[in-house]
């Protein structure tokens, strides 16, 4: 019989397969971690999305409060300065009512001075009353001009409509077209507004 020949014992490789192994337990581990990571970004992506919504959401209702306070705001400075206008109108009109009901009286006074002849004036018993109707139509005009209403005496203008009223025409080739010959009736005005035209007769070319 030959010989027998006796082979060596095989030595397992338990290195490599244990390396393997745990290669082949990391790369689950990296492939979570990376879809962790994704997941991540997508997730703050959506917060950040949502965040620059909300501030768009307040900016824009922030500036809708804003034009609806400086709008408040303008009406009530337009309210203040139409309350003061008028608290100023009705301070610098006010006469205006009395001042009407007057007028006829300054009138009358005027009148009375007018009728009078010039020999009446030399009178001594009259003058008394001449001086006295004298003062009282002086005193209705010093009230009325403190209180700033002028008296409208147009004689030798020219017709203005605005504080004028031409009752008739009178033919006169010496003056211009339209001059205030003759006062039928004096007018009145309050400052800047008229109580009572001046009837008038104005003049036109013959």
């Amino acid at each position: 019989m030959g010989s027998l020949r006796v082979l060596p014992p095989v030595q397992p490789v338990v290195g490599q397969a244990h390396g393997d192994d745990q290669q082949q337990g990391e790369q689950p581990a990296e492939q979570a971690e990376a879809g962790n990571s994704a997941a991540d970004e997508v997730e703050a992506d959506e917060v950040e999305a949502e965040d620059g919504d909300a501030i768009a959401k307040l900016e824009t209702e922030v500036g809708q409060l804003k034009d609806s306070l400086l709008r408040a705001m303008a009406e009530m400075e337009n309210l203040r300065r139409r309350s003061q206008r008028e608290k100023e109108d009705a301070l610098k009109y006010a006469p205006g009512t009395l001042a009407k009901a007057l007028l006829p009286v300054a009138d009358n006074l005027r009148r009375a001075l007018d009728s009078l002849p010039e020999e009446a004036r030399g009178e001594e018993k009259l003058a008394p009353l001449i001086s006295g109707i004298e003062m009282t139509e002086k005193e209705l005009q010093g009230a009325f001009a403190k209180n700033g209403i002028e008296r409208i005496d147009p004689m030798g203008e020219k017709m203005d409509p605005n504080w004028h009223e031409a009752m008739f025409e009178v033919p006169d080739a010496e003056k211009p077209a339209g001059t205030v010959v003759q006062v039928v009736e004096v007018g009145y005005r309050l400052q800047d507004r008229l109580l009572r035209p001046a009837r008038v007769g104005v003049s036109r070319k013959p």
